[in-house]
């Protein structure tokens, strides 16, 4: 596996791991027809927009990691519950 896919499939890095599978099992179990997986590619794009959003925010308040890890991803949505 190449080191970029790695970085994918790292739940520090990639906050939408779970997102990203769903979506590409639906597309495997639906014979890749895009229309039948629309649900899980808006859900995907949710979770990556909220975490761009969360990371902006950071990086205007000087915060740093920039991207929260994992454990941090747990607590604020165990906090305000799953926006997407």
């Amino acid at each position: 596996m190449s080191r970029h896919a790695q970085q994918l499939r790292d739940h520090d890095i990639n906050p939408c791991v779970a997102e990203t599978d769903a979506s590409r099992k639906c597309m495997d179990d639906n014979n890749y027809k895009k229309d039948m997986c629309t649900a899980y590619f808006l859900k995907y794009k949710s979770c990556r927009k909220f975490w761009h959003d969360v990371m902006m925010q950071r990086k205007r308040n000087g915060v740093k990691p920039e991207m929260p890890t994992a454990e941090e991803r747990k607590k604020i949505l165990e906090s305000i519950g799953k926006p997407y």
